[in-house]
């Protein structure tokens, strides 16, 4: 039996079509917890700008944001994006991020924590962060056969939350080893932004939706850019 072109481009599209797209891109979004003794709090702010100022250079780095706790402030966070897996393995076997785990390492309470993810729903351009930003990281995990409730959940919140006018990112990351654990990344352009954020009625809904099927307290922390 012969087929015709246009039958066999269509069936090829069909095909393509059934396949699941679990992942925007080929980006690598990498969230690293950095945790340092209290006195040691101003050394290590120096050595994360240093090192941050030095990795938004290497090749297929998009996003390299270094981020302070609020309370406790010796706790930090990095939130990176890379164009594959091939550009942060370059970045993480560089000289500058060797010399900086080195520099850094006698004044940890704490190895540092990195989690890689896909990128689950993630803007597509960057936003500027102003002065007065609140950056929230929070990690979300549910019990492995949760996890698909747990995705629509998240996606709902995502999309009501960028309808906020204070709203300036809000990403969901899903973590690679685990895929039943996501991390939220959230600009707020100041701290009535995001209380109004917390206090509205999709937040709520997404709350309560998740408590039942969580697998660990909500884990929300506030931060500011360095």
């Amino acid at each position: 039996m012969r087929f015709s072109i246009s039958s066999l481009l269509l069936a090829m599209a069909l095909t393509l079509a059934s396949v699941p797209l679990h992942a925007q891109d080929a980006a690598v979004y990498v969230v690293s917890y950095i945790e340092v003794a209290p006195p040691a709090t101003a050394t290590a702010a120096g050595l994360l700008r240093q090192f941050a100022n030095t990795s938004r250079k290497d090749d297929g780095n998009t996003r390299f944001e270094v981020l302070q706790r609020l309370a406790p402030s010796n706790h930090f966070a990095i939130v990176a994006t890379w164009k594959d897996q091939k550009s942060y393995d370059a970045h993480a076997a560089a000289v500058h991020s060797k010399e900086f785990a080195d520099k850094i390492k006698p004044h940890l309470i704490s190895t540092i924590d990195n989690r890689l993810h896909n990128g689950l729903a993630v803007a597509g351009t960057a936003a500027e962060s102003a002065p007065g930003a609140v950056f929230v990281v929070t990690h979300v995990d549910v019990p492995p056969p949760s996890k698909d409730d747990c995705i629509s959940a998240l996606k709902m919140l995502v999309d009501d939350s960028r309808k906020e006018a204070g709203a300036a990112r809000f990403d969901v990351f899903q973590q690679t080893s685990r895929p039943n654990h996501f991390t939220v990344v959230e600009i707020w352009k100041s701290q009535n932004a995001y209380d109004a954020h917390i206090t509205a009625a999709h937040t709520r809904k997404f709350r309560d939706r998740l408590t039942p099927m969580s697998g660990a307290l909500y884990d929300e922390r506030l931060y500011k850019a360095l």
